[in-house]
Parts: structure tokens; sequence; C-alpha cells
């Protein structure tokens, strides 16, 4: 007797196995579509959710930039991956302006040298200047503006920081927070002329801030001045997030420079039709390698997240 209804309990146990789990999985109809909208991917979170856990299925997109695009979650979290395999720290934020959707990694919010990529919000804050009448801007230095955006001229940057960050030096740092670069601090460094532009550091944060406000807030023919401009760089320009690829049509400010703690490779920029994509980078490699290495870190993380990712 104990033998059959220990026989019958196991046939009632498996039966209700069969039909909890049948033998086809989750139809695919009842699964969130991988290009939902952002809303219909915060509305479906609970639901995938259960279905992940009832299937013990590992989902179709990864955690990071939960409110990207299935594809974009998948790149996010390779981007992750690679960064972590790399020397030094890299620091990473990406936006789309469409959507207005964000992702941040750890490092985003940590200080680092600026090089070269505090031009372009000198060259937004001269052009600000002289569109309010508050300097008057000649064709030499509209020149060395343009220099400074296609070839990262130090001599050009040189000469406008001199001639107009006015008789307390501060005309230029006093006017970066409005351009989004809030964490940005000037430091003490081997020149008598402080603060100086070849001497500060920034976030990838502010990075962000900076492109969105090339973007978005400068009057029409500026920002299309400047978007031109970084579309056209200079071939020893063309890395960062140029490494996107021609599809992306994309455009950069990219900085480099050795300081006493090593090297740092930065770039920032905008990927895809109207710009879509902001992307900031910073590497401080902090002794552990070169510009070569740097640079690579750099052309990967703007190959992970779009290359591919557009056509024409």
């Amino acid at each position: 007797m104990i033998r059959m209804a220990l026989r019958g309990c196991a046939l009632l146990l498996a039966a209700l196995v069969v039909a909890a789990c049948g033998d086809a999985g989750v139809p695919e109809s009842a699964l969130p579509p991988v290009t939902a909208s952002v809303q219909d991917l915060k509305n479906s979170t609970t639901s995938s959710t259960t279905t992940a856990t009832t299937t013990s299925a590992t989902p179709t997109c990864p955690a990071p930039g939960t409110d990207f695009d299935c594809d974009l979650r998948q790149r996010i979290q390779k981007a992750q991956a690679y960064v972590a395999t790399r020397p030094g720290a890299t620091g990473i934020v990406l936006r789309d302006r469409q959507t207005g959707q964000v992702w941040r990694n750890d490092k985003a919010g940590d200080l680092v040298w600026t090089a070269s990529t505090i031009k372009l919000a000198m060259t937004v804050n001269l052009f600000l200047r002289d569109r309010a009448g508050q300097i008057k801007l000649t064709a030499d230095d509209r020149e060395l503006i343009r220099r400074m955006l296609n070839s990262s001229d130090d001599k050009a940057a040189d000469s406008l920081w001199f001639k107009y960050a006015g008789a307390d030096h501060m005309a230029f740092n006093n006017a970066f927070p409005s351009y989004g670069m809030t964490s940005l601090q000037p430091q003490k460094g081997f020149s008598n002329f402080y603060p100086y532009w070849g001497f500060q550091k920034c976030t990838p944060d502010d990075l962000d801030g900076l492109i969105n406000y090339v973007l978005t807030k400068l009057p029409a023919d500026l920002r299309d001045y400047i978007v031109g401009q970084l579309r056209a760089v200079a071939p020893d320009q063309q890395w960062g997030v140029w490494a996107a690829g021609p599809a992306a049509q994309p455009g950069n400010k990219d900085g480099w420079s050795l300081e006493q703690g090593g090297w740092v490779m930065n770039t920032v920029g905008f990927v895809g039709p109207d710009a879509r994509y902001t992307l900031a980078v910073m590497n401080s490699l902090q002794g552990q390698g070169g510009y070569d290495e740097g640079q690579a870190t750099d052309n990967q993380v703007a190959k992970i997240l779009f290359d591919g990712r557009f056509t024409g």
C-alpha cells in the first residue's frame, strides 16, 4: 500500500511539472519585444522579470543602460567588460539625445586631465563672448579657433588663452561651468600663467555636459560651424569617437597628454543621424600604458558601442 501510494504521488508530481512547463518553453508572443520603446520597456519590467524567473532563462537584454534598446544594452555590457581589461581607468558617458537616456560607468565622475578637449570649451566661450559684444574676434582669431578644432593646435590655444583670459586670467574658467563643466578644476602647473588651459582637470560627466551644450544650446549658426569642424578634423585627430565608423557620421574633439601620473587619452563627440548619440571617454592610464594603449581603448569603446549600428 505504501509503495503504491508513493508511486501515485510521483506520477502526480510529474504530471504537474509537465503541465506547468510544457514542452516548448514560453511562446515568443509572451516576451516583450526587444525593440520596444522606452516606455514599453519600463512597463514590461515586471512581466519580463517574472518570465525569466519562471523559465530560469538568461535575459536577452543585459541590465546596463536598461532604458536603451536591446542592441545598445548588449553593446554597453561589452564595453564595460572591455574597459575592465584595459590599462588604467576609463570613464564613459553615453547619451541618447532623442530619448534623453544616459548611461555612465563607475568612473564617469573621476577627475582626469582634460588635455586638449578643453579647446572645445574655449571655442564655445570665445564665440559667445563675441556674439554678446564682450570681445571682438578678428579674422586671425577665427583662424586660430579653426586650427584648435581641426588639428588641436596648442600654439593657437596659447594665443587665444593669453589674449582673452582677462586681467585676472579667469574669464574662461568663470564661464566653463555654465557649459555643463561643473566639476572642472584648474590645476597649478609649470606655467606662471594661472589658470592655464593646459593644466585643467574635469570628469567624463563634464565632457558630456559640454558636447550637449554645443548641440542643444548654442545658436544654430555657431552649433553648425562647430559640428562641421568636428566632422572634418585632421587625420591625426580621427580616433576615439571617430572609430564609430563613417556610417555613424562621427565628429569629435580628442585630447592627449603625458602627465606626471602617466598618459591620458580622451575623446568626446557625437554619432548617428542628427548627432543623436553623444559619447565622452576619458582614459587615465596611471602609468600602465602609453599613447598607443590609450588610443586603442578609446577606439574600441566607440567601435563596440556603434560600429555596424548605422547604415549608409
